[in-house]
């Protein structure tokens, strides 16, 4: 088991300036589009380069699988968890976004999970597209095997479900809502499952899902092995974990930092009005193969991407109030290469897992640092490279510095020379006017009171009326009283 051995201190950031790379065009003078990325296995942060996947003790039909797909090296996480879950141990697993951790918990139930025992594993994920995305990851890696999954999710129909169900799959990969729904509906038992999944466990714990985990994980044996994993584990988190598993074996390989030193994380000041025009800016210049754009709200999304188009940019547009075959569409396009740049809420930000999302934008950064992470990580998966931008308004300094803290590094300032920020808008000046107006009374009618105060102040509990002297008595000792010394 390792753990972090590191952590940032806090203190005044030291801010760098970096130049804006230039537009790629071909000879032409065209985007070229969309080059095939080969994925980097000769990286030794992300990967553990002294042992194979054949060395974790996987079984006949699952490595076959694997090298038919070229995996050659395992990821550290990897290397560290499978041979733990192959045992039968409880486990529980922090590693960076983007370093295999799908194939970390789906390998080990693969290959423990005997053919013909239903409803043995119970994967559960936070969102639809991602229960999408595990359960096809792990039909490739058991295609050899004979496995039958499921994924089980909202927005597509019972009826379309329920059938896969009654053919009694070993795999179920699912959002806890139509999890819930199914089980009460009879076509989903919890007392057969042998393996409990929880992949983000930070989020799947989170008081948004907390009362259905307890209630899916409360009604499965006590005897299941569990394995829970994310990029994010805080000391909550790890505490609640620890209370549905038995003596967990914890496994960290963040390392110093929870983001991959392959994605080049800069951040740009800019105010609130300018941040669209940025936008515009950033992608005409950078001319990213692939762009994922983080709004903080799914109205600013829809907004976002009207602005883009405006400008001439082709961009698409994915949140939770979609329907459910435009999101799967979206990211069907996605992963062929269809898109350039989508705008998204933070539906995207965890687990989806596409090759070559070279760019991410934090339009609006997250009020969670956490949720900061999750984004970063979708871009330098699997040892690629990749670029990470965040927009900051000025009043947006200390997010920046708690994103910072938890990351354990530092984002540097970047400064588009060629960007020229637009007009203050009348009613920001207007609001500004105002607030200066009111700060200057404010500071010359503390000025009267402290001109005044000392000469007519009256304090009862000090001199007789409240009345504060002024000049002496008319009347005066002067010195002389009686006393009995002769």
């Amino acid at each position: 088991m390792t753990e972090p051995t590191d952590t940032k201190p806090a203190g005044k950031k030291p801010r760098r300036k970096s130049k804006a790379k230039k537009k790629t065009t071909d000879k032409n003078g065209k985007n070229p589009g969309r080059k095939k990325v080969t994925p980097v296995v000769d990286n030794a942060e992300t990967f553990s380069l002294d042992q194979s996947f054949s060395d974790l003790g996987l079984p006949e039909e699952i490595q076959k699988a694997l090298d038919e797909r070229g995996f050659v090296h395992p990821t550290k996480i990897q290397a560290q968890l499978i041979p733990i879950a192959l045992t039968g141990k409880d486990v529980l697993g922090q590693a960076r976004t983007g370093t295999g951790k799908t194939a970390a918990f789906g390998l080990p139930a693969l290959s423990t999970v005997k053919v013909g025992e239903p409803f043995s594993a119970m994967v559960l994920v936070p969102t639809r597209e991602l229960a999408i995305q595990v359960a096809d990851e792990m039909k490739d890696f058991g295609r050899f095997s004979g496995h039958r999954i499921v994924p089980v999710y909202g927005g597509q129909k019972i009826t379309t479900q329920a059938p896969k169900l009654e053919k009694n799959p070993e795999i179920i990969v699912g959002t806890p809502g139509r999890v819930m729904d199914m089980h009460e509906r009879g076509y989903l038992p919890y007392n057969k499952v042998k393996v409990a999944i929880l992949d983000e466990v930070d989020r799947m714990l989170d008081i948004g899902f907390r009362d259905d985990i307890r209630k899916i994980l409360g009604k499965m044996s006590r005897q299941r092995q569990t394995i829970f994993v994310s990029a994010t584990i805080s000391d909550e988190i790890e505490k609640l974990s620890r209370s549905y598993m038995d003596s967990p074996e914890k496994i960290v390989t963040t390392g110093k930092s929870l983001t991959v030193q392959q994605v080049a994380q800069t951040y740009v000041s800019v105010e609130r009005w300018d941040k669209p025009r940025l936008l515009s800016h950033v992608l005409k210049v950078e001319n990213p193969e692939l762009t994922l754009v983080f709004c903080r709200t799914k109205r600013t999304v829809d907004k976002i991407q009207k602005s883009l188009e405006r400008d001439g940019i082709k961009a698409h547009a994915i949140h939770g109030d979609m329907v459910q075959g435009k999101r799967n569409r979206v990211i069907k396009d996605l992963r062929e290469g269809e898109l350039q740049v989508l705008v998204c809420s933070d539906l995207a930000s965890r687990g989806l897992d596409v090759d070559g999302i070279t760019h991410v934008v934090n339009y609006d950064l997250p009020e969670d640092p956490e949720i900061y992470i999750h984004r970063i990580g979708r871009t330098a998966r699997a040892g690629r490279d990749g670029c990470g931008v965040s927009f900051v308004s000025p009043d947006q300094g200390d997010l920046l510095t708690a994103i910072e803290m938890l990351a354990n590094t530092e984002i540097p300032s970047r400064i588009y020379e060629d960007f020229k920020p637009g007009r203050i808008p009348a009613d920001v000046r207007a609001d500004r006017e105002h607030e200066s107006s009111k700060k200057q009374r404010e500071i010359q009618n503390k000025s009267r009171k402290l001109s005044t105060d000392g000469l007519d102040s009256k304090d009862e509990s000090k001199f007789p009326g409240g009345q504060v002297p002024k000049k002496l008595p008319p009347r005066r000792m002067m010195g002389r009283s009686r006393t009995n010394r002769r």
